[in-house]
């Protein structure tokens, strides 16, 4: 199987609810942020995709306030996803199929690029590089499964 475990349906793998901690890195300025939350995935009204709700607390130079994010995962061809902001618009594709994804997202004149990776069962992993003349970070998210069946 090798270091990534494959995954062949998206949402079937991301349903339900996972925990979340987050590393911050802002590798201009040296400053270390982290974030620590849930992240609930939830059938959308159609069943035809996940609701991704996260929320928890974010702290930046000492500073901890609460944090949330909505996404939309959409279910696309042989077990895939489109991930859409929670207004719509497009944010990348999501193939898991591997165990391993990396996807590129355009914002203004930065780029955000994404590697996803499957550990097993119930760990995966996100790492956002974020470069460009507004950003130059580093977000790395680990997930766990907060409800094994």
């Amino acid at each position: 199987m090798g270091e990534f475990w494959p995954v062949p349906d998206v949402l079937a793998y991301l349903g339900g609810a996972w925990r979340a901690e987050r590393v911050v890195r802002d590798l201009a300025s040296g400053d270390e942020g982290w974030f620590t939350g849930t992240v609930v995935f939830e059938p959308l009204g159609d069943g035809d995709g996940l609701l991704q709700r996260e929320s928890g607390d974010f702290t930046w130079r000492g500073v901890t306030r609460p944090a949330e994010r909505t996404l939309r995962f959409l279910r696309g061809p042989d077990g895939t996803a489109d991930v859409r902001f929670a207004d719509g618009r497009f944010f990348h594709g999501l193939d898991l199929g591997s165990g391993r994804h990396i996807t590129d997202h355009p914002c203004s004149a930065d780029l955000y690029r994404g590697e996803f990776t499957v550990r097993d069962a119930v760990h995966w992993r996100t790492v956002w590089r974020v470069r460009g003349p507004a950003k130059d970070l580093e977000l790395v998210t680990d997930y766990v499964r907060e409800d094994v069946p």
